[in-house]
């Protein structure tokens, strides 16, 4: 059976460095996040069918912006900036992680976040902080276990197994679910986008338009730090 993918209509927005110069609160948005090596704007871009939607900076985890994608005229995605791979000050890092917890607990358009995890090295530190955030303001959180290629099905079959007993173990399935993705193979995009469309309910969503730029927003293609390639990632 045929499904629409309406995420496809995707556009980039603009980009803020921090909370203050999102968008006004109004639309609603579902968030991505992961490590910075997870495949994050692979999975995007393979999401929207768009390989250019979402860049990659030159150094993995450099980018430091929310960067918006606009589906329509009250929904968005947001890109959350990688974290846990660049070679960056502890104070960045550590100014990442405030934005990243003002931004999840405080944001109230933000109706669920997607947590992408190399399946090959799931439920790291960074990983497990984001789940326990998004816990704490009851926001429902899926998992994309990608790069699934590199494993044969087996092995990948045992991982998601093993993350779906940790997610029952800690009480939180209710919340938080979990699957296979693959950009590569453009495995699971189906199941995701049914999971995106459930966070964003239509009935839910304000169609307020999502606001103009701020002066002071920055547009990703004038960022120094990204490329204008699509994410190899």
């Amino acid at each position: 059976m045929s499904y629409q993918n309406s995420y496809q209509n995707a556009e980039f927005l603009y980009s803020a460095p921090d909370l203050a110069r999102c968008p006004a609160e109004g639309g609603a948005e579902v968030a991505f996040a992961g490590r910075s090596n997870a495949g994050k704007s692979s999975a995007i871009n393979t999401l929207t069918g768009n390989k250019k939607l979402a860049r990659t900076s030159k150094t993995p985890g450099r980018t430091q912006l929310i960067n918006y994608f606009k589906v329509d005229a009250g929904r968005c995605l947001v890109d959350l900036p990688g974290y846990g791979y660049a070679k960056v000050p502890l104070s960045v890092k550590k100014k990442w992680n405030e934005n990243l917890s003002t931004y999840l607990h405080e944001r109230r358009s933000l109706k669920g976040l997607i947590l992408l995890m190399d399946i090959r090295h799931p439920m790291q530190d960074f990983d497990t902080m984001m789940l326990n955030w998004s816990i704490e303001t009851n926001m429902p959180v899926h998992i994309l276990l990608t790069k699934a290629d590199k494993l044969k099905k087996g092995p990948a079959k045992n991982t998601l197994l093993s993350v779906q007993k940790n997610l029952v173990e800690a009480n939180v399935i209710d919340l938080v679910s979990v699957q296979l993705f693959s950009s590569l193979k453009r495995d699971g995009i189906k199941e995701l986008v049914g999971v995106l469309n459930n966070m964003l309910v239509a009935d839910e969503v304000d169609t307020d338009q999502y606001a103009e730029p701020e002066p002071n927003a920055v547009d990703t293609c004038t960022d120094p730090n990204v490329d204008s390639a699509p994410s190899g990632d």
